[in-house]
């Protein structure tokens, strides 16, 4: 299996700090804003966008997860299900500016069941999204308004994301 890196540490914590800033640009600032990762990695990568937003602006922002398994349009279809992680919102959503974070936005399906499941929870101002690797591919029309890393890949490719939090090295590959 052949192995590209396209990103290693310091990369990630460059595209992390770029679209830190752009949100608070976008934004204003940080006020209403509440930071969601879809498990597993776009909690951690929602962790890291919270304490740089602490360093750049002095505020902590609340983060939570958002678990989009249930909601998924393919649920039935795999042959394994998938495991059921935790949905943790630590406050109200209503006219909050809510950011979705994922490590890898691809067709775009798990990012539509991610707003089903906050719209559930509540209404917000609004809802964005933040990915660190965009590697294309969308099968619904929803893009990213933060994006770390442009990546694009074949079907063929994947894309893995590795954090310290889960896999003891902060790296982006892609494997054919």
């Amino acid at each position: 299996m052949k192995k590209k890196h396209i990103m290693d540490a310091k990369g990630i914590e460059r595209a992390l700090t770029r679209i830190a800033h752009e949100i608070i640009e976008k934004n204003k600032g940080v006020e209403d804003i509440v930071i969601l990762g879809i498990p597993t990695r776009g909690v951690h990568i929602a962790r890291r966008l919270s304490h740089i937003f602490k360093t750049i602006e002095g505020a902590a922002l609340p983060v939570g997860s958002v678990d989009a398994t249930l909601y998924r349009d393919d649920i039935g279809m795999k042959e394994v299900q998938p495991a059921l992680k935790r949905t943790d919102i630590p406050v109200p959503i209503d006219n909050k500016k809510v950011i979705i974070v994922d490590d890898v936005l691809f067709t775009g399906r798990t990012i539509r069941a991610a707003m089903n499941v906050i719209i559930d929870f509540g209404r917000p101002a609004n809802i964005q999204l933040a990915v660190l690797i965009d590697r294309g591919h969308r099968e619904l029309p929803i893009r990213a308004d933060y994006v770390g890393k442009n990546a694009p890949t074949s079907m063929q490719e994947k894309v893995k994301v590795h954090l310290k939090e889960t896999d003891g090295v902060d790296e982006v590959v892609v494997e054919e």
